[in-house]
């Protein structure tokens, strides 16, 4: 793949990927110089703490800014919730092994989405969402995690055995999908989200009246919980924060939190979490 110098919304380098990375595609253009840009980016970056604890630019208003998000794994769920993204104003990167694939979907949300590899989702994005088959993380990791340390991840992947294998989903089942998964993607910023349920519910849902559909979600990272949160809303939905990484077995597949179509203060009360 040719190398390409760009410079995202944010800055920070992040990571995502399709279905996988094919090399022979076109490159991805993006602005060069931008200097607001380039302050949300340091900001996204090792500096995150420094900008938390000075409050020069308070998180909320990190989570408000438009971002650029490259989705890793564009099916039902990352194509849904990345559409749902671009529609709110983000710049979006849908990677796929096969960008090609992809072109149905970019032509229908306009300018602001565009396809890509793997590779070119995480140059681009300065936020990543991935939503993959979970027995594809080690792999992921192994091959990227360099790549994506120090971004911000929202992980939307469910361990599933029949499709994932047994090893991997009693992994997920003994220890925790957020412990696990963080274990996988060392280095992400993670924060578990828009996992629980079906992409056509999403899709239905998003930007209903309120009281909004609940999305819970968990991460060790404050400020990257805290700029998930606002991805969450900027998707039309109400953002649950239900703990730490360890917290996000609460709602993995068959946990009470998985799969409940409720609003915000219905799951914090299904999970007895503070009102």
């Amino acid at each position: 793949m040719p190398t390409m110098r760009c410079t995202t919304n944010l800055g920070v380098p992040i990571w995502s990927e399709g279905r996988g990375g094919n090399s022979d595609t076109e490159e991805v253009s993006m602005p060069e110089h931008d200097p607001v840009n380039h302050q949300r980016r340091a900001l996204l970056g090792a500096g995150g703490a420094l900008f938390l604890s000075t409050a020069l630019w308070p998180a909320r208003a990190l989570a408000q800014a438009k971002l650029g998000i490259g989705v890793i794994g564009s099916g039902h769920i990352g194509g849904t919730i990345g559409g749902l993204w671009v529609k709110n104003g983000h710049k979006v990167l849908f990677s796929s092994r096969h960008p090609e694939e992809l072109k149905d979907l970019v032509s229908s949300l306009g300018e602001l989405a565009q396809a890509g590899t793997v590779e070119q989702a995480i140059v681009f994005g300065d936020i990543l969402f991935i939503a993959v088959p979970y027995g594809a993380l080690p792999q992921i990791g192994q091959d990227y995690g360099a790549a994506f340390k120090g971004k911000i991840m929202l992980d939307a992947c469910n361990a599933a055995p029949a499709r994932d294998g047994a090893p991997i989903a009693e992994e997920v089942e003994k220890e925790g999908i957020g412990v696990v998964s963080q274990k996988y993607l060392p280095g992400a910023r993670l924060v578990r989200a828009f996992n629980t349920m079906n992409y056509m519910i999403f899709a239905k849902e998003a930007n209903r009246p309120d009281p909004k559909l609940a999305i819970p979600i968990a991460g060790d990272d404050v400020v990257a919980v805290q700029v998930a949160a606002g991805l969450v809303r900027d998707a039309g939905f109400d953002p649950v924060v239900v703990g730490k990484l360890a917290d996000a077995r609460r709602f993995q597949r068959g946990g009470p939190g998985y799969g409940q179509q409720v609003t915000a203060a219905e799951l914090k009360q299904k999970l007895s979490l503070t009102p």
